[in-house]
């Protein structure tokens, strides 16, 4: 539920910010002042405290929206985009308007279906980052039915201490002596891995192309 979710939102704020931002100061004025809160973003937050601070005082805490809106629009996702946008050639954009089309109808029937790779490459960045985001769970959520995946399969830990064996029959020391940490890692890793290997292949063809479309402009 959090990557699917945090995909849907990531991929529509990331696209509807880097469309105007894609503009010259001459068809988008206030450019420069968003270009500067977005880049000040990117490189300064407040922190861990006033972000905990933040998802308490607006009643997130113990909600999946703890772990999805605070990443909502990721910045190097909108660059990307951007950068693409900025590279279209602008007789596409031009006849369009020609032709009477709008805006919204511009990015969405023409920009759109020609960014596929940028697209698809930060939906895999979307993707991979959700899924292996864990302390976001260990932080904001108490629930254990809504702790995600990596959360939770870091958990499982085995540790045995001597005051643990008091009690317990041989034959169940030694079952536990044999699930070692070794055997649990192994199987954290295997276990969150399977997801991304079936997704990866699907994307791998635009995430090259799309990262250097959208990473270099002439």
């Amino acid at each position: 539920m959090v990557v699917v979710s945090s995909l849907v939102i990531n991929l529509t704020l990331s696209i509807l910010m880097a469309y105007p931002l894609s503009k010259t100061k001459e068809q988008f004025h206030a450019r420069g002042i968003y270009m500067g809160f977005v880049i000040f973003c990117m490189y300064f937050s407040g922190g861990l405290v006033a972000n905990y601070l933040l998802i308490r005082n607006l009643g997130m805490m113990d909600t999946l929206w703890a772990l999805i809106l605070p990443g909502a629009v990721p910045v190097f996702s909108v660059i990307i985009l951007m950068n693409f946008f900025k590279g279209m050639p602008q007789v596409l954009e031009e006849a369009a308007m020609v032709d009477g089309a709008n805006p919204p109808f511009i990015l969405f029937r023409i920009y759109l279906p020609l960014a596929k790779a940028s697209i698809a490459t930060i939906a895999l960045f979307s993707i991979v980052g959700n899924w292996n985001a864990f302390f976001g769970g260990q932080i904001y959520i108490n629930s254990a039915a809504k702790k995600p995946l990596q959360t939770y399969i870091r958990s499982l830990t085995v540790q045995l201490s001597p005051a643990d064996m008091v009690n317990l029959p041989p034959e169940e020391i030694e079952r536990k002596l044999m699930l070692s940490d070794i055997t649990f890692n192994s199987a954290k890793v295997i276990f969150s891995m399977i997801p991304i290997l079936l997704i990866y292949p699907f994307l791998q063809k635009y995430f090259v192309t799309g990262l250097v479309m959208g990473a270099v402009k002439e």
